[in-house]
């Protein structure tokens, strides 16, 4: 549950139906604030009210109110004419209407409220306001008095609360004439390929995963000052020549998109480029071509690896041929050998008996 201050007490006009609500902010800034110094001493520099008629300062309780006329004149105006403005709208949100939401131009949003039940005696009107826009998926087009004027406003269900953004009037927005580019373009079905194929490959974010960068750099820069450190810093900026062609830059978005993400950039043409008009499929057989050829490569390759095994597979038996010719060589001799020491020894066992 918040515990906000309220800003504003009043009730919601619902038909004969009056709910008693607090007006409770539902946005907070999160913003870094600077103050002015003085750059030679860091003295505080302040502004004082001054009373130009009295040539001094003049404290918070003696300042008011006040209209200026044409003419320059000052018209005084307390916060007593305020409350007694005769619209019905000075302390009520007066439903007026129910709409479709998307009858809201996001350009009339301004602040953001809840509106949070004044006591038990509202919890019945209140949810039966909630549940009737949630099942009519409408919103409430509401008036209401707020800080010296009246406002419009749009009530709609967030979670189990009622919200409230306040609505410029519809002659406070103005028309977008003249910023349109008034030269002749032409936007080809290409471009508009690649344009859809890089919203495709960014997709959708989680808004919950967005920050505020530059208020954490900011509060980075303040530590390190306040620490004595060296501030971090800021990454060189990204270098690149001008893109001419619109759509180089279009498939260069593509592709870092996706590598981004990690995904593949192999078929990246083929999922945007289509072929021109009068072409036709006959380029296709090139693509063929190249198929038989790196088919024909393949074997080849293939039977030279094959004939090159086979002249090892040669080479190993003739060296085994040669060894085994070699080692029947060398039995051989020794067998001759061993005959003719035999002989040898019989004669001269025979010449001894001779003797």
């Amino acid at each position: 549950m918040l515990h906000v201050r309220s800003i504003w007490n009043g009730a919601i006009s619902f038909g004969l139906v009056s709910i008693p609500i607090k007006l409770v902010n539902a946005t907070e800034s999160h913003s870094i604030s600077f103050r002015q110094i003085h750059t030679e001493d860091g003295g505080r520099i302040r502004y004082r009210k001054v009373c130009e008629l009295e040539d001094r300062e003049v404290s918070q309780g003696e300042i008011g109110k006040g209209y200026e006329d044409a003419d320059g004149t000052i018209i005084p105006i307390t916060d007593e004419d305020l409350a007694h403005l005769p619209i019905p709208t000075a302390k009520t949100i007066e439903i007026v209407a129910f709409v479709p939401a998307d009858r809201i131009d996001p350009l009339q949003m301004d602040a953001s409220y809840y509106l949070q039940a004044g006591g038990a005696p509202a919890a019945k009107p209140y949810t039966l306001l909630r549940e009737a826009l949630k099942r009519s998926h409408k919103v409430a087009i509401a008036k209401y008095a707020l800080r010296g004027r009246e406002r419009l406003g749009m009530l709609r269900v967030v979670g189990d609360a009622i919200a409230m953004h306040g609505l410029l009037w519809p002659d406070e927005v103005r028309a977008p004439e003249g910023l349109a580019p008034d030269t002749p373009v032409t936007v080809r079905d290409k471009e508009l390929d690649l344009a859809d194929a890089l919203m495709d490959t960014l997709g959708e974010v989680d808004l919950d995963d967005l920050h505020d960068e530059y208020r954490e750099a900011i509060e980075e820069v303040v530590a390190a000052k306040a620490a004595g450190e060296t501030p971090p810093e800021a990454p060189a900026p990204a270098t690149g020549g001008r893109v001419l062609d619109l759509m180089a830059a279009l498939e260069s978005s593509v592709r870092a998109a996706k590598e981004s993400r990690g995904e593949s950039t192999a078929t990246e043409k083929a999922e945007v480029r289509h072929l021109p008009p009068g072409k036709s499929a006959r380029t296709a057989p090139k693509q063929t071509g190249g198929k038989k050829s790196t088919s024909t490569a393949k074997k080849t390759a293939a039977a030279k690896k094959t004939a090159a095994a086979k002249q090892t597979k040669s080479a190993q038996a003739a060296g085994g041929a040669k060894k085994s010719t070699s080692t029947a060589k060398s039995t051989a001799a020794k067998k001759t050998a061993a005959k003719k020491t035999t002989s040898t020894a019989k004669k001269a066992a025979g010449r001894k008996r001779t003797a």
